[in-house]
């Protein structure tokens, strides 16, 4: 007889007074798909209001990722045909986002490996973010035609000085405890202590966000792995806060090619590979983002996304990037002097009854 046993794509299950979710697609690197959004939300939402849970991990299987982003090519074919999941999936995983960033309870997620994009939503805006020397974080979207969303426009403008507009718009890849260093993870646990810092959480007999705080600690003061090296940005940050400085995405390339220096030319570089409409929809996002609460970040990218899904360059970057692999897209406009005021007003426009409500 073959076996027809499918395993679930998350499981969700109850371990002492912890709720613990874990992402179960290894093959594909934990890609969050609209499935998994749906198994989720209503689990987080009922173990917020029971009382014999009091508190949600959130982990990953296969060790390589914890989740390297959305299910990019479902919505992209959704897209193409006008099917109703380039907006459900968008729409729902951003309620996924705020229940994640208004959750009562301590959320800790465990970004054991590669955390991109949809991953770094199921986990930025929890309260404790444990990173190891296996996190590679990334928001790549200009690269294929999107914008940092889950929530980038609220959290990236509130790193340090201008790191989190160089993330956004270059998708620079950050790596293990420089995670934490950058602000985007709280804590900082060799992956071989992950297992016995877990134990330790779901081991906790009713505990408060300071107890939780004390055993993240305790671990992460164990870890010494790397902490002699420097941030990788380290030298690098009083140019990354002139440089991207300018008042528009036109001043920061400008900034770029006339600074000469070796960073810069590798900044300018990667920047112009970039899709200019995400670069433009990028930067005024995160402007935008840097004063407003997560819920109507979300509502304002809710909208950016439905632009994309209206625009021409995210199924082009997701062909070059993603399909054919080629890595030459034609973006339209080709350039960022050619996207004008008028269609970017338009991206971030209300789409009235159809907007996303929180």
């Amino acid at each position: 007889m073959m076996s027809t046993h499918v395993e679930p794509e998350v499981l969700l299950e109850k371990v002492g007074r912890a709720g613990v979710i874990t992402m179960n697609r290894p093959k594909v690197l934990n890609a969050l798909n609209l499935t998994m959004i749906r198994q989720i939300y209503p689990q987080l939402k009922k173990w917020e209001t029971d009382n014999d849970t009091d508190f949600v991990i959130i982990k990953a299987a296969g060790g390589k990722a914890f989740c390297a982003g959305g299910d990019i090519r479902a919505v992209t074919e959704a897209g193409k045909v006008g099917d109703p999941l380039a907006q459900d999936f968008f729409r729902e995983e951003y309620i996924l986002n705020n229940a994640i960033g208004t959750c009562r309870k301590p959320y800790i997620a465990l970004i054991d490996g590669i955390t991109m994009g949809g991953g770094v939503g199921l986990s930025v805006h929890g309260r404790f973010r444990v990173a190891t020397e296996k996190t590679l974080f990334a928001m790549p979207e200009t690269a294929i035609g999107l914008f940092p969303d889950v929530g980038g426009g609220y959290f990236l403008p509130r790193l340090r000085g201008r790191l989190g507009l160089f993330l956004a718009l270059t998708g620079f890849r950050l790596k293990g405890r420089d995670v934490q260093r950058a602000g985007v993870a709280t804590h900082f646990v060799e992956s071989k202590k992950i297992p016995d810092l877990e134990k330790e959480l779901v081991d906790l007999k009713s505990p408060s966000a300071e107890d939780v705080t004390r055993v993240l600690d305790t671990y992460q003061n164990k870890s010494s792995l790397d902490s002699d090296k420097p941030f990788v940005l380290d030298k690098h940050m009083s140019d990354i806060d002139r440089l991207f400085s300018a008042s528009s995405v036109e001043g920061i390339m400008q900034n770029l090619k006339a600074d000469g220096s070796e960073f810069a030319k590798k900044q300018a570089e990667t920047l112009s590979k970039m899709s200019p409409t995400s670069l433009k929809i990028t930067y005024k996002q995160l402007q935008a983002g840097a004063s407003m609460s997560l819920q109507d970040v979300l509502v304002m990218e809710y909208r950016l996304s439905q632009a994309c899904m209206r625009g021409c360059d995210f199924y082009e970057g997701v062909r070059a990037v993603l399909v054919d692999k080629d890595q030459n897209p034609k973006w339209n406009p080709s350039t960022v002097e050619e996207v004008s005021d008028e269609s970017l007003e338009h991206c971030f426009s209300s789409l009235g009854e159809r907007d996303l409500t929180l």
